[in-house]
């Protein structure tokens, strides 16, 4: 008869660090993945759903340039920019799907997702999507409200990971889905605080282990499968491809009340920066010679991906990517900064507001305000007053720890546990799920 089964993706767990975990550990020895590039969050998971390279699914990156929009938009959740087939299409849609990146649209039978409203006196409310549409506030009444302000950003801890937790088990109790995946996220905050080398790091992999081990201990009758997205490399320093650019004349900006915006409509070319990797949009064949020329100097650039033999090579040959493709050196990362000096900075760029920056920013893991000094921001909106939680620091030199190229070594990557699979890449995961489901 066939059994359940799920799939636990316990986001940068490598073979070095399970050995912190008992419980997973105890699944058996793990395989280590290949990735795809960009190694991540959103590009590995599609690439997990549908088997296929992100030159297929079209999942470039967290996010990249709309050309046909003029805009830069990072963390879009639409299952419906995904292409081709995905997991849940091969049990009929009888899976639960909890925080996957893309999970809204799905025909997944239940899906739970992390998804705040906005008031117009400008708070942020901690919500979540769900289908079905009552399962939301069902799980909230159970658990507390879904603790947004843990899930990402400087508080960023366990206790996200702990709700996803509950949710998942009342999930797999209340609707039995036939395949049930889930995303824990708790090692991605200080393993890009820190970097993996730092001695904390044991502890918090015995605190997802501990998590991962109850939803393990609800799903004894399933067939269960673990596994990573990517490893965590520590850095130095980031790479300041947007100014480099700026300065070379091929970026603009508009300077408006609110600091200096990227102009993406005047811009020549400019960088949609994701962790290690950063995609350079340009308008025309000089401009992209140019741009090349530009990050040939960058010290920190190690590869740039300049054709389509190249793109293609790389799995990235598809419209949404950027007509270059700029990978970092091992020990550096990709900021999107773009002014020329702090006082010019956009008031987002120190608050955590990961849709209006036209990059990923993993400083906003860190503060620079006193505790107090956040209690009476937050008092403040709680009162419905317009207020700027600007308390994110403008320094990238403050972040350990990133990820995006391919694994140096099997022992720093991504990780698949489960009985009688060995698969060698990650699109190979989608196999080893449908043949569990066998």
């Amino acid at each position: 008869m066939a059994r359940n089964v799920l799939l636990l993706n316990v986001v940068g767990l490598t073979p070095r660090l399970l050995k912190h975990a008992p419980r997973l550990s105890a699944l058996g020895a793990p395989a280590p993945l290949m990735p795809p590039l960009p190694a991540v969050t959103s590009t590995c998971e599609a690439t997990i759903l549908t088997g296929t390279a992100p030159s297929e699914h079209g999942i470039v990156a967290n996010g990249w340039y709309f050309r046909e929009l003029n805009e830069v938009f990072f963390w879009r959740p639409s299952n419906r920019l995904i292409r081709g087939p995905r997991l849940w299409d091969a049990v009929d849609g009888d899976a639960a799907v909890l925080f996957w990146r893309h999970n809204m649209a799905t025909t997944a039978r239940v899906s739970v997702a992390e998804r705040p409203a906005y008031p117009a006196d400008g708070r942020k409310i901690p919500d979540v999507y769900t289908n079905p549409p009552e399962l939301g506030r069902e799980l909230q009444d159970k658990f507390g409200r879904f603790p947004l302000f843990h899930f990402w950003g400087p508080m960023s801890g366990i206790e996200s990971t702990r709700w996803i937790t509950d949710a998942t088990i009342e999930v797999m109790q209340r609707f039995g889905p036939r395949l049930t995946l889930v995303y824990l996220p708790h090692l991605d905050y200080d393993l890009q605080r820190f970097g993996p080398d730092d001695p904390r790091i044991p502890k918090q992999v015995r605190a997802v282990d501990h998590e991962a081990g109850r939803i393990l201990d609800a799903a004894q009758d399933h067939k269960i499968l673990v596994v990573s997205e990517y490893g965590i490399d520590p850095v130095t320093g980031a790479v300041e491809i947007n100014r480099a650019l700026r300065r070379a004349g091929l970026l603009e900006v508009i300077d408006n009340p609110v600091g200096e915006l990227l102009d993406t409509y005047r811009s020549r070319a400019f960088a949609v920066c994701d962790h290690q990797i950063a995609h350079v949009y340009a308008k025309d064949g000089e401009a992209i010679e140019r741009a090349r020329r530009v990050l040939e100097q960058l010290d920190g650039v190690a590869e740039i991906l300049e054709n389509v033999i190249d793109k293609k090579a790389a799995g990235l040959d598809h419209a949404r990517a950027g007509d270059l493709v700029a990978l970092s050196a091992r020990d550096r990362w990709f900021t999107y900064y773009y002014w020329l000096g702090d006082q010019k900075a956009p008031d987002f760029a120190r608050c955590v507001d990961i849709h209006k920056k036209p990059g990923y920013d993993p400083v906003e893991l860190f503060s620079n305000a006193s505790k107090a000094r956040i209690a009476w921001l937050l008092a403040k909106k709680k009162l419905g007053l317009r207020t700027l939680l600007d308390v994110i620091p403008l320094d990238a030199s403050l972040v350990r720890g990133s990820h995006g190229l391919l694994p140096k070594t099997p022992e720093e990557g991504p990780i698949l546990i489960g009985d009688g699979d060995r698969p060698r890449k990650m699109a190979e995961v989608y196999d080893a799920v449908l043949r569990a489901l066998e």
